[in-house]
């Protein structure tokens, strides 16, 4: 279950020790106006933790200290792209992506271009610094989502965080003295040779690295790019030079220059797109629309507004926005295949059609196809997608198999299953969809709808309490599921187990109010059976606002009004809603 706040309410301290001591795993997400930060746990130790747009980068680090010349680290660093993931679940390298620190660690590691173990501690401490400047945010908000996919395959470091939340309450307690002689970024010192020629007590490693960069032109920021110390670090090394009379302010640097276009449309790119991936959708629009300001033919920004209108279910938006980038010459697979499954919640197979003949184009030209260079297994699922929308099985029941056919020897997605079980109940053959949603499910245990699917079926053999079981194991992966609560609620009404019913159909009621007639329609009848009639009517009557030609409801009204003491009626048993994956499973 995700955890969210407010850093003005819950302290980072409180947070990090809450997820220390409940061994959690997953990534907390801290954002705050302009910057964005992760710290990723495994079993409440931190493995990971950077910034977004941060300036000290690994590499940068390594090349100050020696460790690799710069031409073989923008060598070995070329190919580390991150990965950009699109709704239909595709992925494409975009150079504009941050490139994050442990990605680059492990390509030096492989490269062997740098010695190992100087490498992993300059990457802890990169880790161990973030999580300090994170600790300085006071305003934002957080997010921790369980068991996310952490991106590290074998953590590079595991830190405790006892040792750095108490780091971390000595730096806090540290800095606000060194404040008092170090107070802005901005400030220039000159040393005092003479004094610091004369002086008897010895220097500090990180003192004696910043004297000779204190020549009355420097000011603290280039004091930390030309050490490569970290802004602690700097700091107090120079409240103890400042406090011992060697060296002394002299003025303050001109305003720092806007960096340039390129750079900022960079950052809020990268911003964009790692609000996007922790699901931070309002966030990540205000940064896409930003670059898109500064320049309008950005196809990674424009291609990312139409995943957040697509998350956010704006169909017309969202196609609009990938039509757009349809029209980029190097507009990749990705964005005719988003663009075809908006089209088809639009309503237009036709168009969905073409927009995936469309994407399988660009898949053959640029490579992005299976290895044999033929069909991409998720355009083809795509297709069949189309089939079922269309009512035709035999044309399904083809692309599935070219699908399952392209993927190999890999496992197909939950989509597949989703769509393949689906296809064999709607020919007729629940012996067969009930086989293939177990089997997905063996697969991704996790996926829902597949459990939401599989009770359905269960439920149509006759399989009653088994169905039922299905579903509350599927609420306990998402307990807001109103299709979960609303298929239970209908099983346990014709089960006549009434208060449990009224539960779950209650719950639907909260979670999706205008899910359907049907809902209103039973939970009336339970009050009816309960002798509550007043509410009873109330829930008739909201039947009635969604269905104003429900014949049972108006039937149930009228007797209401009469008073007269019959039992009231209810529609025949519906099918149990059938819940559907997008393109992005």
């Amino acid at each position: 279950m995700a955890i969210r706040g407010n850093l003005s309410e819950a302290s980072l301290a409180d947070v990090l020790q809450l997820l220390a001591l409940g061994q959690k795993t997953g990534c907390l997400s801290i954002a705050r106006d302009g910057s964005f930060g992760t710290i990723h746990f495994v079993d409440g130790r931190v493995v990971h933790a950077g910034i977004v747009n941060r300036r000290d980068r690994l590499g940068d680090r390594l090349v100050r200290l020696g460790a690799i010349a710069a031409d073989e680290l923008a060598r070995i660093a070329s190919p580390v792209a991150s990965p950009v993931a699109s709704q239909d679940g595709s992925q494409r390298a975009s150079p504009a992506a941050p490139q994050d620190d442990h990605d680059l660690a492990k390509a030096l590691l492989a490269s062997e271009h740098v010695e190992r173990d100087a490498l992993l501690r300059v990457y802890r401490t990169q880790v161990e610094e973030a999580v300090y400047h994170l600790f300085s945010w006071s305003q934002g908000t957080f997010t921790f989502e369980p068991e996310s996919e952490v991106p590290l395959e074998v953590p590079l470091c595991s830190i405790s965080a006892d040792s750095l939340l108490l780091e971390a309450a000595r730096r806090v307690d540290e800095w606000s003295l060194i404040e008092k002689k170090v107070a802005s970024f901005d400030l220039i010192f000159e040393a005092d040779f003479a004094r610091v020629n004369a002086r008897e007590a010895p220097l500090s490693q990180a003192q004696a690295r910043i004297l000779p960069l204190l020549d009355g032109t420097r000011d603290v920021h280039e004091l930390m790019e030309r050490s490569g110390l970290a802004e602690f670090e700097v700091g107090k090394a120079l409240y103890g030079l400042v406090s011992a009379g060697y060296a002394q302010p002299v003025g303050r640097s001109a305003a720092r220059r806007p960096p340039p276009l390129e750079s900022r449309v960079a950052e809020h790119r990268n911003l964009g797109i790692a609000f996007y991936r922790t699901g931070m959708m309002e966030e990540a629009s205000r940064e896409f629309r930003r670059v898109l300001q500064l320049g309008d033919g950005d196809g990674v920004a424009r291609f990312h507004l139409g995943l957040v209108h697509a998350r956010r279910r704006e169909w017309q938006e969202a196609a609009d926005m990938f039509a757009r980038g349809a029209r980029d010459p190097e507009a990749p697979a990705a964005v005719f295949h988003n663009l075809a499954y908006a089209l088809e919640q639009l309503g237009d197979l036709a168009g969905a059609a073409r927009a995936l003949d469309g994407a399988q184009q660009r898949a053959e030209s640029s490579g992005e196809g299976n290895a044999e260079g033929k069909v991409d297994p998720r355009i083809a699922l795509s297709r069949a997608v189309l089939c079922l929308a269309a009512r035709d099985l035999v044309g399904a029941d083809a692309q599935l198999a070219m699908a399952r056919r392209l993927w190999g020897a890999r496992q197909p997605s939950a989509a597949w299953f989703h769509a393949a079980g689906m296809a064999a109940a709607l020919g007729g053959d629940p012996a067969r969809a009930m086989a293939l949603l177990e089997e997905g499910i063996a697969v991704y245990p996790h996926a829902v709808p597949l459990h939401n699917n599989l009770a359905v079926v269960q439920e149509r053999l006759g399989r009653y309490e088994l169905a039922a079981r299905t579903l509350e194991h599927a609420l306990l992966e998402d307990a807001n599921c109103a299709h979960l609560h609303k298929n239970l609620g209908d099983y346990l009404f014709r089960a006549q187990r009434y208060d449990e019913a009224f539960d779950a159909l209650t719950r639907v009621g909260w979670l999706a109010p205008l899910h359907g007639p049907d809902v209103h329609l039973k939970l009336g009848h339970i009050h009816y059976r309960r002798g509550e009639v007043d509410r009873a009517r109330a829930a008739w009557e909201q039947a009635l606002v969604l269905d104003p030609h429900n014949r049972v409801v108006q039937t149930n009204l009228s007797t209401l009004q009469r008073s007269a003491p019959v039992e009231a009626s209810i529609h025949p048993p519906p099918d149990a809603a059938v819940t559907r994956f997008g393109a992005e499973a």
